[in-house]
């Protein structure tokens, strides 16, 4: 995968969020810590049926049910924010790296603006990881 200097880089998991940004070159990328948003998960439309979405899950709902809620929306989260950040034109090529559940619930709320920007998505695991593994998971 060519990673062009400026490349948004999000790594995602059901709990974390993190962002780089290529500052290095195509042939040779060095990521660069961003801050990351403090999020708030609101949309918890994952496995709803109803308007209540939320009071009737956390009312009685086994607590693994509660927690891929948690998940989804915080992946739902951090899809809406690389959504603004797009519209805003602050991001114009971006790498999505997730785990394959939260990447599922993100490319639910990809706005077309964001297909159109998206170099590419990794399946992986990789919050917390050092950068250079980051990029070694992108050439693999």
């Amino acid at each position: 995968m060519l990673l062009p200097h400026g490349t948004v880089f999000a790594i995602v998991d059901g709990e974390n969020f993190e962002l780089y940004r290529n500052t290095g070159m195509e042939a040779s990328p060095r990521l660069t810590a961003l801050d990351t948003p403090d999020l708030e998960a609101t949309n918890y439309s994952w496995g709803a049926r109803d308007n209540d979405k939320v009071s009737r899950f956390q009312s009685g709902a086994p607590k693994d049910r509660l927690d891929k809620m948690e998940e989804a929306a915080h992946a739902a989260a951090v899809a809406q924010w690389l959504n603004s950040q797009v519209l805003a034109h602050e991001i114009d090529k971006l790498v999505v790296v997730a785990d394959p559940k939260s990447l599922g619930e993100m490319r639910r709320h990809y706005h077309k603006e964001l297909q159109g920007v998206l170099l590419g998505e990794v399946p992986k695991t990789l919050t917390g990881r050092p950068s250079q593994e980051i990029v070694q998971a992108l050439h693999s």
